[in-house]
């Protein structure tokens, strides 16, 4: 399931020279009565391009998982009033802005409240996976249908909710359960941020959100101030030396941790860490035997998103072998896995991807102590005893 993997996916350059020239679309666009309106900038993100129209917006989800090549076309027309009649051969039209919605994944949680739009929310699949505390209301008011799992959404429950909008995820393009929606009229809208790489990529979808809300400014302002913070401390570490890091652990005899160019590899490098594994690079995250590990490993300073563990006698109990990695020995092991929401939902995973540059700064904070940053760690804690 997405919430329980999502940690594992992270990579690029965040320097503003590796921003994606060739994704920026020319801003100013003139109309037929000879006024002019602006285009919406997408910089970082790859899954995603929003151009304006007269009307609204063409929108087009491009590859939304790992190793896809498809691309799925939208038309966002700004008129609420009557029924709008997909023709032959066009785009799928969905009127703006959207007033209700159905969510899929906690990582589209954030998105809505950042905007102010948490009362949209009509259903959800797994609800006490969500730690917001503005959405914890309306589920506890009954105002957020439960839908079932991801995989085994209660179609009939969301069709009966007649939400504008079905925003998905899915790990390739055979999802029953989006196609029963889609033939009863429900669109569907595949968010791809989860296979971004560049972690302001993923924060950049806030934009899609805005355009769909008809607040594209108030994203493009949240976006904006995200970037800024997380480039700000970016240049906190140009010149500190690298503590060597370590992350993951095992599962069923095979250590599993982030490949060098994935989502969270790039936000170790940005932080300033020598991570061990740096230089690999692929889909998923590597899996290695303990031997290896603890070769490459052994003198690492931080140990970095122990997978799931949130004690070191937790650690110990599972494997005797963690007790000999010198960040093990020193206790410098640091875990999201305990800031919780109120039903246990780990936040990390609701909010990382929307806010890399907390991220960033968490691991700031703990490798280089030195530079004293103010900043309290928001998702990262050392283990318990």
């Amino acid at each position: 399931m997405k919430k329980t993997f999502l940690y594992l996916l992270i990579g690029c350059s965040i320097l503003p020279s590796c921003k994606n020239e060739n994704k920026i679309i020319e801003n100013t666009v003139k109309k037929s009565d000879g006024s002019t309106y602006q285009n919406i900038e997408v910089n970082y993100a790859h899954g995603f391009q929003i151009q304006t129209t007269e009307t609204g917006y063409d929108v087009t989800i491009m590859n939304p998982w790992p190793e896809s090549a498809v691309n799925y076309p939208f038309k966002l027309v700004k008129n609420r009033g009557r029924k709008l009649v997909k023709e032959a051969g066009a785009s799928l039209i969905i009127p703006i802005p959207i007033e209700n919605i159905v969510l899929t994944s906690t990582t589209h949680i954030p998105p809505l409240v950042l905007l102010g739009e948490g009362k949209s929310l009509t259903g959800f699949p797994g609800t006490d996976y969500i730690s917001a505390p503005e959405i914890r209301a309306f589920i506890e008011s009954g105002k957020v249908k439960e839908l079932g799992t991801n995989q085994l959404m209660n179609v009939e429950s969301t069709i009966l909710l007649e939400p504008d909008l079905v925003m998905g995820f899915s790990i390739d393009d055979s999802n029953p359960t989006y196609q029963k929606i889609e033939e009863a009229g429900i669109p569907v809208l595949y968010n791809g941020e989860w296979v971004e790489e560049h972690p302001l990529g993923k924060a950049e979808w806030i934009k899609l959100f805005g355009v769909l809300y008809g607040k594209e400014k108030e994203a493009d302002s949240i976006f904006n101030a995200i970037e800024k913070e997380y480039l700000n401390t970016l240049k906190l570490i140009e010149k500190v030396e690298k503590p060597k890091v370590l992350s993951g652990a095992t599962y069923k005899d095979q250590w599993y941790l982030p490949y060098g160019n994935s989502w969270q590899g790039k936000v170790l490098k940005d932080a300033g860490a020598d991570y061990i594994y740096a230089a690999t690079e692929g889909n998923g995250s590597l899996a290695y035997n303990i031997e290896k590990v603890l070769m490459d490993g052994r003198e690492a300073t931080y140990w970095i998103a122990p997978a799931q563990y949130t004690s070191y006698s937790k650690m110990l109990a599972d494997n005797k072998s963690y007790a000999l990695f010198d960040a093990f020995k020193n206790k410098q092991i640091y875990t999201h896995a305990l800031t919780v929401g109120a039903k246990g939902g780990v936040t990390y995973y609701e909010e990382a991807s929307m806010r890399p540059d907390l991220v960033l700064k968490d691991l700031v904070k703990i490798l280089h102590p030195e530079l004293l940053l103010d900043h309290e760690l928001y998702f990262f804690k050392q283990l318990e005893d």
